[in-house]
């Protein structure tokens, strides 16, 4: 386990930084990555790091941001220590979807797939247990 999880995993409150999904459901720790990953020279402290569920960390992998699907345009992805979630990001109860609000969640939700089908219909049940939002 990485050295750093346990100061990581309570700053997040045991939440993946990026979909909010609960650690607590799952039966294992969520991972700590590298917001910026060292290969683009990303430092390798607690600024750097943060607690991803194993969905997002996979599917962010090295890119640190993205075209935009409507616009075409780039946009970095959400940088936990850098923005707050709620100001990129809205959770949609009624459907178990998280909706990005600004240029930087709309290209996130994208590359991470935030909304994909078993993302949704887990959120959907971590909604019914009242662990999300």
């Amino acid at each position: 386990m990485n050295s750093y999880y346990t100061v990581v995993a309570e700053r997040a409150n045991h939440r993946c930084e990026y979909c909010h999904a609960p650690e607590l459901i799952f039966n294992f720790p969520f991972e700590v990555e590298h917001i910026i990953p060292l290969s683009r020279q990303g430092a390798d402290d607690e600024s750097n790091l943060a607690l991803a569920c194993r969905s997002c960390n996979l599917r962010k992998g090295t890119p640190i941001s993205g075209i935009q699907p409507n616009s075409n345009t780039q946009a970095r992805f959400f940088h936990p220590r850098q923005n707050r979630w709620d100001e990129h990001f809205q959770a949609i109860v009624e459907f178990g979807t998280v909706m990005g609000i600004t240029s930087i969640g709309i290209v996130t939700v994208e590359y991470l797939q935030i909304n994909s089908s078993s993302q949704v219909a887990a959120r959907q049940l971590w909604i019914r247990l009242g662990l999300f939002p």
